[in-house]
């Protein structure tokens, strides 16, 4: 398989040597080859936003369908100040000049709307929030994107970062009589080394003499990828964390107070994931034009993505396990208070890197997921001119996004107080794991230890209305008002393993008598596999196991008859206690208005256009949950009312030809997270874990006032260079504080009992009177500037000789700069860091040639170093975390397309050409949480229009 720079040096090379090799041809068929591609959608594009009195980047169709993108996301990376996070090697979410998904609003047809999926529990898990997932979409279905960086007062609220619109195709788009497109590929990743098609059409009909159309759309993909690498959950020190600390330390190596103290990885392991994912979508879309002055569309989407992901794990959890060894657990679970030190390095920074234990306790870890998510979309416009100066405009719409995760489950095996276990992460990223004398193929000795089941979904749903009318006073100064009404309805639901009074309790430690129960039935090798690293690009140390045994779950299911809730005596009986906060709702109801004016005037001489409004919206919020009352978990509902306006203002000079200085200033709001406003509150008891988790419906939303300042120099058709400044004035975030301290006199007025039934069988250190608890809550804090600067460059060489009057080039730069303080429960500032999502500075770039035949280029995408978490996890320690994050990532693409006639094209491209790895890391000593690759994609096709 090509390599990344062999790929790269095809794909450069090929363009002016195939274009050489048809310079005869060209010259004779040069009237039946038009050159309306990628160069001529830039052009179209930058008219778009040249126009426009909103600070807006555009990507049109041709653009869209020529990048070697696996989803809709990956098109938007591309447009200045967009920084993408991914989940199994495609993205998910974006970002938008520094703020993270949740502050950006997003529309299809006019609509707003969410999709949310579900993902790794390293890239966020089930989306139970207002971060949209555009993973769910393919990126063939829609015709143009645009990016609005700056408010007006038409534009609905709800958005700090950016609104972005999703346009899918209309049969009036064009004034073609009939279209139609279809696409045939294959893809192929090089570590899974699998195939999977990749299918697009479109068809679209007009009828009546051009006033009725039809256009119907639709896409298909299958992907199977392989993600690998290791990881460690995390980092943490005994003190604070696994009292009372390791048993003894080494002769003549570091004494136990500091390997007592030092970091130390909590899952030292290496992981393979299995993943598989089908996408779905269709688009359709009738207009009618009963008159000239009476336009009728209605736009229909449906989007389903599935997917499957196996994970299996070869850990040593007892480095996470804190308590006492005594008699009746130094056997089995005794944690790091049974360890045995028999060599240790701890570096500077007090990390312990390096170690050879006895007495730990090892686990082979299998679970599988099962994902669904299904989106459907429905909008009805109508545009009616009543006159040269008074027009009018209906918009309707439903749209819903129903995310299923039925299955979750999770089994592990294991094998306690082995000796000789050692990890190495002097090399950080490709640690050295080895297990004594160890056979891991092995499935004798081994004991049935958990069986992890969850059932999720999170649903949402909007329904919408808008009416708004345009009154021309004059050519240059037109009014518009509308009103507008949307509800929005989310609901999350999770189901865990629960005992048979159906109390929070963690049940998902099996007793002993419990195994001997399910032994009985069958013994571990009935349903043992055999789990393999494929380890290429991971540089695994000599003496690292690649292969080790992990429980079959599909047959442990068989087996045990255990999605029979009733088998076994209710051994595998769900409910909601154990994640009360996870079973909630919100329903909004948001009614708004708004006054603009447009105008086009001069200013001493200068040309100057754009409008100034003023936005009125009310929000009435009701969510609901459930409590404590009286010691019984009881549904609670809070009720909550604000409003806002929201006035703004664009300008856009002309002082010289070709060359346009905007500003912008408006203000804004987002509203608070799903999960945060949300009241009761959920138990965690895992492992060395025992935190309280509590929902805020009184949260207020996130305000700001935003400035934007920007130069747009179109110095020759098709080109662009531009600098755009902007600041963001926000009156307050809101953070997740946490109180470390004993479960009794806990904020939150929960009884002991409360603690006592979550335990169960957790009984290791779980004191409520001695026991350290993480009371952790969301609240409304002071807020603060984000300010950076873009740099955009856009280009066409034609003014260059020869072949390379066929090149171009776009370049974009961002960089943003926002400290925020971040406090605890009591509400002092524990740290100044940047803001989290944040990445300070991002650019993308784009080589491109393109000529009547031959349409090539090679993309990149970089983003710095951003901050998840503030403070970071493991803060009970003597030396707390202060954050942890993702270090910077640079994904490289590549495409080929020739067109062998005027319908008939055929394409290669390269994704991901330099397989990045996903590199999250703890801390400022950079220590590895989690390090994944899923290799590179390389996809094959050919494209058919008529």
């Amino acid at each position: 398989m090509l390599s990344a720079s062999a790929f790269c040096a095809v794909i450069g090379l090929a363009a002016p040597a195939m274009a050489g090799g048809q310079a005869k041809a060209d010259q004779t068929e040069v009237g039946e080859v038009v050159v309306t591609g990628f160069r001529n959608s830039l052009a179209k594009a930058l008219n778009t936003k040249r126009e426009s009195s909103v600070a807006v980047d555009v990507i049109l169709a041709e653009d869209i369908g020529k990048f070697p993108d696996l989803n809709l996301s990956e098109s938007i990376q591309r447009i200045p100040g967009v920084a993408l996070a991914r989940d199994g090697g495609e993205g998910r979410q974006i970002a938008v000049r520094g703020l993270g998904a949740t502050f950006t609003r997003v529309r299809i047809n006019g609509m707003e709307a969410l999709a949310s999926t579900g993902g790794a529990d390293s890239s966020g898990g089930a989306n139970r929030s207002r971060s949209f997932d555009f993973n769910v979409f393919a990126s063939d279905l829609f015709s143009s994107i645009k990016v609005a960086k700056t408010a007006e007062a038409a534009q609905e609220e709800g958005s700090l970062g950016a609104t972005v619109d999703l346009q899918a195709g209309r049969p009036f788009d064009t004034s073609a009589d009939f279209r139609f497109a279809a696409s045939a590929q294959a893809s192929y990743n090089d570590l899974s080394k699998k195939t999977g098609p990749r299918l697009a059409g479109l068809i679209s009909k007009t009828f009546m003499d051009g006033k009725l159309g039809v256009l119907v759309s639709g896409a298909y993909s299958r992907r199977d990828t392989i993600e690998e690498g290791s990881s460690t959950v995390r980092w943490g020190s005994n003190i604070g964390n696994f009292n009372p600390g390791f048993e003894s330390a080494p002769a003549g190596g570091p004494t136990l107070a500091q390997l007592n103290t030092a970091f130390h990885p909590r899952f030292p392991r290496y992981d393979h994931f299995d993943n598989h994912g089908e996408r779905i979508g269709l688009t359709g879309s009738i207009q009618w034009k009963p008159s000239d002055k009476t336009l009728v569309t209605f736009d229909a989407l449906y989007a389903d993505f599935k997917a499957t992901r196996r994970e299996y794990y070869l850990e040593a959890p007892s480095f996470s396990t804190g308590g006492a060894c005594t008699a009746a657990n130094k056997a089995t679970n005794c944690g790091v208070a049974d360890f045995n030190v028999v060599s240790a390095t701890i570096d500077s920074n007090n990390v312990l890197t390096k170690g050879v234990f006895n007495d730990v306790d090892i686990r082979m870890e299998h679970r599988f997921d099962r994902l669904d998510t299904k989106f459907k979309q429905f909008t009805l416009l109508v545009d009616h001119e009543f006159s040269d100066k008074l027009s009018a405009e209906m918009h309707l719409g439903h749209s819903s996004s129903f995310h299923d995760n039925p299955f979750q489950s999770t089994l592990t095996f294991d094998k306690f107080n082995i000796q000789g276990y050692g990890y190495d992460y002097t090399d950080n990223r490709h640690p050295a794991l080895t297990y004594g004398t160890l056979d891991l193929t092995d499935p004798s000795g081994w004991v049935l230890r958990e069986l992890r089941a969850r059932q999720i979904t999170a649903g949402n749903k909007y329904d919408s209305a808008k009416l708004s009318a345009k009154y021309a006073w004059s050519d240059g100064l037109k009014f518009s008002a509308g009103l507008d009404f949307k509800k929005y309805r989310f609901v999350t639901t999770e189901l865990r393993r629960v005992d048979a009074a159906g109390s929070p309790a963690n049940v998902e430690v099996f007793t002993a008598a419990q195994v001997a129960q399910l032994n009985a039935i069958a013994p571990l090798s009935a349903y043992s596999m055999i789990a393999k690293l494929n380890g290429k690009g991971l540089d695994i140390p000599a003496g690292t196991p690649t292969a080790w045994v992990i429980p079959d779950l599909m047959k442990a299911y068989d087996l045990f008859n255990i999605n029979d809730q009733t088998a076994l005596g209710g051994l595998f009986k769900m409910g909601t206690a154990p994640a009360l906060t996870n079973n909630k709702g919100v329903v909004e109801q948001d009614k708004g208005g708004f006054l603009q004016a447009d105008f086009r005037t001069d200013a001493l001489g200068i040309p100057v256009r754009g409008n100034v409004g003023v936005r009125y919206v009310q929000t009435q919020q009701e969510s609901s949950g459930y409590a404590y009352v009286g010691g019984q978990v009881t549904p609670i509902t809070a009720k909550r009312k604000y409003s806002d306006t929201l006035p703004s203002l664009n300008l856009v000079a002309e002082p010289a030809e070709n060359l346009l200085v905007r500003f912008g200033a408006s203000k804004v709001m987002a509203r608070p997270e799903l999960v945060n406003i949300s009241p009761g509150a959920s138990f965690n008891v895992a492992g060395s874990t025992r935190s309280v988790t509590a929902g805020n419906p009184n949260l207020d939303p996130i305000r700001s006032t935003n400035y934007d300042l920007a130069a747009e120099w179109y110095f020759q058709p098709g080109s662009l260079l531009s600098v755009a400044l902007f600041k963001k004035k926000i009156s307050s975030f809101v953070q997740v504080v946490t109180s470390n301290q004993p479960y009794q006199g806990n904020p939150f007025g929960l009884p002991d009992s409360a603690a006592i039934a979550a335990c169960g069988n957790q009984t290791t250190d779980c004191n409520v009177t001695t026991t350290t608890w993480a009371f952790s809550a969301p609240t409304s804090t002071p807020g603060g500037d984000l300010k950076g600067f873009e740099v955009n460059y856009q280009q066409a060489f034609k003014f260059l000789p020869g072949l390379l009057s066929h090149t171009g080039v776009l370049l974009n730069y961002t960089s943003v700069l926002a400290k925020v303080n971040y406090v605890n429960g009591a509400g002092a500032t524990i740290a100044r860091q940047n803001l989290t999502n944040l990445s300070p500075h991002s650019y993308n770039a784009t080589l491109y040639y393109e000529d009547s035949r031959i349409s090539t280029r090679v993309s990149a995408a970089w983003r710095s170093r951003y901050l998840t978490a503030v403070p970071g996890a493991d803060n009970t320690a003597v030396t707390p975390i202060p954050f942890q994050g993702t270090n910077e990532t640079l994904n490289v693409d590549a495409s080929l397309q020739y067109t062998i006639n005027p319908r008939l094209k055929f394409s290669i491209e390269g994704i991901n050409l330099t397989d990045e790895f996903q590199d999250q890391f703890i801390g400022p000593q950079d220590m590895e949480s989690v390090y994944h690759h899923t290799g590179r994609e390389f996809v094959v096709g050919v494209r058919y229009t008529f």
